[in-house]
């Protein structure tokens, strides 16, 4: 079994291209090697492949990374399932996990962040989490999405070390994440994790 996600840049037409693809290739690096696990198309539209267990957490990395820029946000559309074909190229490969991704994305409306797998009751209790979820990660600063990528990036360091590597006090750092509920969202990708077993 495979996750595809399926994404694309809001409001890039925005913002000079310069300034948000090195961040979205810098995202999709760390799940993946382009062109067979990730690829870039139609100007600010992507797919990546990564595992079920590190998708969540993808798709939160990439939306952290992107809303460093003030008005910059991205939907990503989770697919879980087979892979029946593998191509040259990420966005040539097909089976289940492609298709799911496919129509999930057709399907977000209002949400920036959904999932579909081969179970529908996963699937509900998932998307129920995301929905409340992204009540409060559709709203990051640039600023909280910056430490919470670097959080996420340095999965073994307290507050003390972040604030060193951001130049900011350890005050902030608690601040900031307590803003983006970050604790909560870990919980989330840990749960997640954990009823994947059902897949």
């Amino acid at each position: 079994m495979v996750a595809i996600l399926t994404g694309d840049i809001k409001n890039s037409m925005e913002h000079k291209t310069t300034k948000w693809l090195p961040m979205l290739k810098q995202a999709l690096n760390k799940y993946g090697a382009e062109p067979k696990e990730w690829e870039i198309y139609r100007g600010d539209s992507f797919q990546l492949q990564t595992t079920p267990k590190k998708a969540l957490e993808a798709s939160i990395y990439i939306k952290a990374c992107l809303k460093q820029i003030r008005q910059l946000d991205v939907r990503i559309a989770i697919g879980l399932g087979t892979k029946t074909y593998n191509g040259h190229k990420i966005t040539e490969s097909n089976g289940e996990a492609f298709v799911n991704s496919g129509k999930c994305f057709e399907n977000l409306k209002k949400q920036n962040l959904a999932l579909k797998s081969p179970n529908n009751t996963f699937d509900q209790h998932i998307n129920l989490l995301l929905e409340l979820a992204l009540l409060t990660m559709d709203n990051w600063t640039p600023a909280i999405s910056k430490t919470v990528k670097s959080a996420i990036e340095n999965p073994a360091m307290n507050q003390k070390e972040l604030a060193a590597i951001l130049g900011k006090s350890q005050g902030n750092i608690s601040e900031e994440l307590n803003k983006a509920g970050f604790d909560e969202v870990q919980k989330m990708i840990q749960f997640y994790q954990s009823q994947l077993s059902q897949l």
